[in-house]
């Protein structure tokens, strides 16, 4: 998304971000110079935003969710508490993660569950990452640098670096360079037509 001159003027500036006056903005979240931050989205208490990210119309950012520089989340897109994202990486448009592998909203006697009863189990974004619209992301898995999950896949697995998974559930239907375009592999070396790199990717554990 770029931003024109008209979303400037109604945008705030706060230690160098971008910020559009809709948003909800915890008082201790921090967020890194030069991150834009677009209407209605809502960032919760100690989430940690870097540098020169973009965060889309009606995201949800929750609490502790760490997220690096250089990032892309594009609108609606919901990041809950235990979610890391490293620098680089791309989230679409209404991906969900996840954080809890046994959800209830009661304990077994019937009561309302709190904080207490939770356990959340994290998940991890690495390096220049790319997760497509309307995926669902199961807490507990870890995908790998410069992974590209296709739109509408579910994963439930780790996803090696440089894989493409996509499906219900997600499954390995590839390899993609650091570019994105698809590898042609021979054995485990891969090689792109677009930008001529050669790289080396490691055996699926899907």
């Amino acid at each position: 998304m770029i931003m024109n001159k008209e979303s400037v003027a109604h945008s705030r500036q706060l230690s160098s971000a971008k910020i559009h006056p809709s948003a909800d903005i915890a008082d201790n979240a921090i967020i890194g110079a030069g991150t834009y931050i677009w209407r209605n989205v809502q960032i919760r208490e100690n989430a940690v935003i870097g540098t020169a990210c973009n965060v889309g119309k009606d995201a949800y950012i929750d609490t502790g969710v760490k997220i690096g520089n250089n990032v892309k989340i594009q609108n609606s897109s919901l990041i809950y508490q235990g979610v890391t994202l490293a620098d680089g990486v791309f989230i679409g448009p209404r991906v969900t993660f996840t954080n809890d592998l046994y959800p209830r909203s009661i304990r077994p006697d019937g009561e309302l569950k709190d904080e207490s009863d939770w356990i959340i189990t994290p998940t991890y974004v690495e390096y220049g990452a790319s997760i497509g619209a309307g995926a669902v992301i199961v807490a507990g898995v870890t995908i790998g640098r410069f992974a590209m999950v296709a739109a509408g896949a579910v994963v439930t697995n780790n996803v090696p670096q440089y894989a493409l998974v996509r499906g219900v559930p997600a499954r390995l239907a590839g390899y993609v360079c650091s570019c994105g375009h698809p590898l042609e592999m021979v054995g485990t070396v891969g090689k792109c037509s677009y930008c001529h790199q050669t790289i080396m990717v490691g055996a699926s554990n899907l």
